[in-house]
């Protein structure tokens, strides 16, 4: 559902809107009492890389009762943002539309629609050479050194699995694609800057991780030239997965492929083919060979997997 943009969002507003719907997703881990962190204040003088104990008083990142109040507090973030995105829907469309148009147009503009099942498989495509590597070794689905209860149950239905394969691959994508890119469409801003400014904002979203990491690892010189390497490491490697997601959705006109592409990242974590060809360092030429047919290939069906007829925000 479409239609014409008369009297468009100022870019200003754009990014105005982008900076509400990232401080309203980060401030809510923040606000909420018990998705808050706390830290020893002492200081500990450790080697490079080398996390000190947790003290019995601290709340950690990945303490149980804490992910449970984040994952609460996102929740009700991201429906704060959804019910924020109808306002521009509104102001751009005219104040004749009713509940019952103003919804699906929302919806329509927050990519809740359905694609076809190519756009699903070009991630798969790029990891060829990680997925072959680990069939080598036996640890894909079904295979011998693989099993249901430690590698599916114990992964993805424990608290941190929920978090990491469900609850923030589902509120990441909604809040830092579908809201942030539906006001830059509003703004007609064009796919270049869509695709090359929104990844911003969710790079920005991660920074406040080297917070912790500077406290975790024990308030030194040595822990916050950690944190600044990490924090550095991880805002390149989001905004350039952000880059790819508001591809997939923009192209797509959906956010069911971004989300999807998030919780296969998150589930293989970043390619590693060092790592690979040191588990089976007498097949080094052939992961090699299946890294570059995942990129090659991946490049190849990049633009013909994801092309839907009827995105709202490529036609």
């Amino acid at each position: 559902m479409a239609f014409i943009l008369s009297t468009p969002l100022s870019i200003w507003s754009a990014h105005a809107l982008a900076a509400i719907y990232t401080t309203t997703y980060v401030g809510s881990v923040y606000v909420s009492k018990g998705a808050r962190l706390s830290f020893s204040k002492a200081k500990a003088h450790l080697a490079f890389g080398y996390l000190r104990p947790k003290e019995k008083y601290e709340r950690w990142r990945d303490d149980p009762d804490v992910i449970r109040a984040r994952l609460a507090a996102v929740g009700v973030a991201t429906i704060i943002c959804c019910a924020i995105a109808t306002g521009p829907v509104r102001a751009i469309a005219g104040n004749e539309l009713d509940r019952f148009t103003l919804l699906p147009l929302t919806l329509s503009h927050l990519g809740i629609t359905f694609s076809g099942l190519l756009p699903f498989l070009v991630t798969p495509v790029l990891y060829f050479g990680p997925l072959y590597s680990r069939f080598l070794v036996g640890t894909l689905p079904f295979q011998r050194n693989w099993t249901y209860q430690e590698d599916f149950v114990s992964v993805f239905f424990s608290i941190t699995g929920i978090r990491n394969y469900v609850v923030a691959p589902i509120t990441e994508e909604i809040v830092f694609r579908a809201c942030v890119l539906s006001g830059y469409y509003l703004a007609n801003a064009s796919r270049a800057r869509m695709i090359l400014l929104s990844p911003l904002a969710f790079g920005a979203a991660h920074i406040h991780h080297g917070w912790e990491v500077y406290n975790r690892y024990g308030r030194s010189p040595t822990a916050l030239k950690r944190a600044a390497v990490g924090t550095a490491f991880q805002f390149a490697y989001t905004t350039v997965f952000g880059f790819y997601c508001s591809y997939l959705f923009l192209r797509t006109g959906s956010v069911f492929p971004p989300i999807a592409a998030h919780v296969f990242c998150n589930v293989m974590g970043v390619p590693q083919p060092g790592y690979d060809i040191g588990q089976r360092p007498d097949r080094k030429l052939a992961i090699i060979l299946a890294y570059l047919f995942g990129i090659s290939s991946f490049a190849y069906v990049l633009q013909r997997w994801t092309y839907t007829k009827d995105s709202l925000f490529w036609s």
